[in-house]
Formats: structure tokens, C-alpha cells, sequence
């Protein structure tokens, strides 16, 4: 094993050791609309990428607000970062905006329940852990 192989398992076995959060990585289907609460919800999972650990940190200090139809929002964007052993579905197909995180429980209790959007994947040969943009659209 090469030097670099040696230090990218160590980086990566220290990444995966600050993992303790878990979360619900997946494609939502279709949108559902309930005529008697008046909500539209994201509609089930047609694609799971991953469930497990994670690690979810701010990834800016700034919150952005945006005006969503008649609904002023806050943005506040996330880093989350898998394993970077974590495989791609059977089909291939990888995360996206517009994917959504749950975050099934947290260290932080206040992350605990939150659902994040995606908004950017990285990938990298040499990196310690495969790292997802998200934003919290609260």
C-alpha cells in the first residue's frame, strides 16, 4: 500500500469515527397532495441511496431568506458527510437536487427529525468521505 492509500484510510477511518448521526438518504416520488390539511408532502422514496451514519455540520454562518410563493423561508445550508465507502443503488443512479436527507436521530437533538434538501454532491478519488450539500428550507 502507497503512502497516499495509507493516509486516505487513515483520513477516512477518522472521518467515519466523527459519524453520529443517521440519516435517510433518497429520491422522493412524486408530490402528494391532501385536500383536507391543504399540505403538499414530498411523496414516498422511488429511489434509497442510504440509510446509516453520518455527520451533518453547518456549512455557513449566514441564513438566507427567500420568498417561496406567498411563504418567506429561511435557507440554512449543511455539510453531510457518508462513509466514503457507501455504494450507489443497484441502478446506479446517484443523488441529485431535490433529494432528500431525514435525519433519523442526532447527536444535537435540534437536527433530530429535520428533512434537507439537496442541493450539490462532491466527489473525489482522494477524498475521506463523500460529502452532500444541503439546505434546511424552515
Amino acid at each position: 500500500m502507497s503512502d497516499l492509500e495509507s493516509a486516505l484510510a487513515a483520513g477516512r477511518a477518522e472521518a467515519e469515527a466523527l459519524m453520529r448521526d443517521r440519516i435517510n438518504l433518497y429520491r422522493p416520488g412524486p408530490a402528494v397532495f391532501d385536500r383536507e390539511t391543504g399540505a403538499t408532502t414530498a411523496g414516498p422514496a422511488v429511489v434509497t441511496f442510504y440509510t446509516g451514519k453520518a455527520r451533518i455540520k453547518a456549512e455557513q454562518l449566514a441564513d438566507s431568506e427567500v420568498q417561496a410563493g406567498e411563504e418567506e423561508l429561511t435557507l440554512r445550508q449543511y455539510k453531510v458527510t457518508l462513509p466514503f465507502s457507501t455504494p450507489l443503488p443497484a441502478s446506479g443512479q446517484r443523488p441529485a437536487p431535490g433529494d432528500v436527507v431525514d435525519v433519523l436521530s442526532s447527536a444535537d437533538p435540534r437536527l433530530g427529525g429535520k428533512r434537507l434538501w439537496v442541493t450539490g454532491v462532491q466527489y473525489s478519488g482522494t477524498a475521506t468521505a463523500w460529502r452532500i450539500i444541503v439546505e434546511d428550507r424552515s
